[in-house]
């Protein structure tokens, strides 16, 4: 126990291991982002958004539930082995989107894409935290979503391009072949457990225990619920614009390499943004970056509505992406800071099972406001939506007493500090004239 040290510097070795991991697994997402829509409407003939859209409520209600267990079974099966069943689980995936004779199938692949996400992507959200310790867990959060999302956007783009160029099946998926290839081998022989990093960190910890982890979690502490319902909201937005958004592009006569270059801007932003918002999320008190974060969001969401232009959306949609920058590695460092190690696993799978239950409530929502009224009101609906959220961060959160600062005060002391300088430097001007 005595050679085992936190910290990422201390760690850097296997951080960066799982941080390239990660990028692997965000990068079977990426393979349905910008294709799977379109797939729906020209090869099986499916016109109702509702039904499209059910590859998503799919995926999000299986992957929450698994989130919730992959928290449960942490501390008994091991990280290690979760994210090795996660990798094992997803090889059949892009075999299946490939060959699919039917929708069933494409259903059925997301299942399994659910699964595999709930158990590799958790592993690998729960590995680093053990790994960093307290003091730079949203930086080690940001490097995570970074090499997640940006992987998105790359394989996002790249299936996008690829189906321009060669069809919309089976080329794209060839990619997903190889990061199940990579993803397994080098878990297998590479990655290694961190149940000693916890047992180090439970020593020395001044979290308090939580009596009812699940309803503490869901609502019950004000700061834990404030940033489940916010991680809910978030991927219901996520939803909408991973099913309806290449629907509304598709509408407005844009080529399949157009949709592919707007849908990856978002997750491109949000995947590279994470690197300096992960970092200010340890700086800056969270309340802070989550309610900002989600306003950005909902004022980008309800301009969508009305925008028509390449430019309109690539601008929007990187608005989207920043705002999701500047809470993604913040709810899970909140949810860190807010919990004891021994009960982290949990709180964070139970935060994981609200927040990606929020892809299939998005895709139901949507689909149905789409079908029965419109695209753009299924949009506006879910970025009022994202208003309510901000609110009830604001309202309800409050800082950490550990030292973080408050972005208001902070900018209020870099007033101070200038116009003390603009006074100087008048005075000195003053005085030599």
């Amino acid at each position: 126990m005595e050679h085992i040290k936190l910290g990422l510097k201390e760690n850097w070795r296997q951080f960066t291991l799982l941080v390239i991991i990660n990028g692997f697994v965000g990068g079977m997402v990426g393979l349905e982002r910008t294709i799977l829509p379109q797939i729906a409407e020209v090869e099986f003939g499916l016109a109702a958004r509702t039904t499209i859209l059910t590859f998503i409520i799919v995926f999000g209600v299986v992957k929450a539930i698994t989130n919730y267990y992959t928290g449960a079974w942490a501390n008994k099966i091991g990280r290690r082995n979760l994210l090795l069943i996660g990798w094992a689980l997803g090889i059949p995936i892009p075999f299946m989107l490939m060959w699919a004779p039917d929708w069933n199938w494409i259903v059925a692949a997301n299942v399994l894409l659910g699964v595999h996400q709930g158990l590799a992507w958790s592993s690998t959200v729960m590995m680093k935290i053990d790994l960093v310790g307290e003091k730079q867990r949203g930086f080690a959060m940001g490097l995570n979503e970074f090499a997640g999302y940006l992987s998105v956007a790359v394989i996002a783009f790249l299936t996008g391009w690829i189906a321009g160029e060669y069809g919309l099946r089976p080329y794209p998926f060839y990619l997903g072949i190889g990061l199940v290839v990579l993803g397994f081998f080098s878990t297998l022989f590479l990655v290694q457990d961190t149940k000693h990093h916890v047992a180090k960190e439970t020593t020395i910890s001044k979290a308090p225990r939580l009596k009812n982890i699940f309803w503490e979690t869901t609502w019950r502490n004000k700061n834990l619920g404030s940033v489940t319902q916010a991680g809910l909201v978030n991927n219901l937005n996520d939803g909408m614009t991973w099913g309806i958004f290449p629907i509304l592009l598709a509408s407005k006569n844009f080529s399949l390499e157009q949709i592919g270059i707007i849908v990856a801007v978002y997750p491109a932003v949000w995947g590279i943004g994470q690197l300096f918002t992960g970092k200010l999320a340890d700086f800056f008190c969270k309340k802070d970056m989550l309610y900002m974060g989600m306003l950005l969001q909902a004022l980008a969401l309800t301009g969508l509505a009305w925008a028509n232009s390449m430019t309109h959306f690539i601008v929007l949609s990187a608005i989207i992406g920043w705002g999701t920058a500047m809470v993604y590695p913040t709810f899970l460092a909140a949810v860190a800071e807010n919990t004891h190690p021994q009960d982290r696993p949990k709180s964070i799978g139970i935060f994981r099972l609200w927040r990606d239950l929020g892809y299939a409530i998005g895709a139901i929502l949507t689909g149905i406001l789409a079908d029965l009224i419109s695209l753009e009101a299924s949009i506006l609906f879910v970025g009022i939506l994202t208003f309510v959220s901000a609110g009830i961060i604001f309202f309800r959160m409050s800082c950490s007493e550990s030292g973080s600062v408050k972005i208001a005060d902070w900018l209020l002391r870099r007033d101070r500090v200038h116009k003390t300088e603009n006074s100087s430097c008048v005075k000195i001007t003053a005085a030599l004239s």
